[in-house]
């Protein structure tokens, strides 16, 4: 489904940013970008050092799970757009809490924030057609990427991140 058409030219006429999706597989480094519930193009990605497990603590460089929305989109000066998602959700506190009673994480671990999809410092591409994953638990795409999908989405545009 990759192609070398824009976003814009791939959906037909005025985009409504209402009937915009975003699936993310974890597994497959792959953000899909849906249109009235169609996938319309697939984008390479990369994630933080830990792109497998599930999100639970700050500093875990694990990229969070589940259905999230984006909560601001604003141009960065290191990677270009910035799209902030709203974790940690009510699950993603469940989560984080269930493991602190498992003893999976510490009674003085926090949870973390500041997730987003982003793109790479200037000129630094390579990090994510290297498949690099060098962020602290973003999903990083390439800054031509980045800027396509920052282009159709809005504040409250569902984000679904799967394993």
């Amino acid at each position: 489904m990759n192609s070398d058409k824009t976003l814009t030219q791939l959906i037909d006429g005025p985009i409504d940013k209402d009937k915009v999706k975003i699936v993310i597989s974890k597994s497959k480094y792959k953000l899909t970008v849906f249109y009235n519930r169609k996938p319309v193009k697939d984008y390479m990605i990369v994630m933080g050092g830990d792109p497998v497990n599930d999100k639970r603590r700050e500093g875990d460089k694990r990229t969070p799970e589940g259905e999230l929305k984006v909560r601001d989109l604003y141009p960065h000066k290191s990677w270009s757009k910035f799209i902030w998602i709203n974790y940690p959700t009510q699950a993603s506190w469940q989560k984080h809490n269930q493991a602190k009673a498992d003893g999976e994480i510490s009674e003085g671990d926090t949870i973390g924030g500041e997730i987003g999809l982003h793109g790479v410092p200037v000129g630094n591409d390579q990090l994510v057609t290297d498949g690099v994953n060098w962020t602290t638990g973003c999903v990083s795409l390439t800054n031509k990427d980045v800027n396509e999908i920052y282009d159709v989405m809005k504040v409250g545009t569902p984000i679904t991140i799967t394993h």
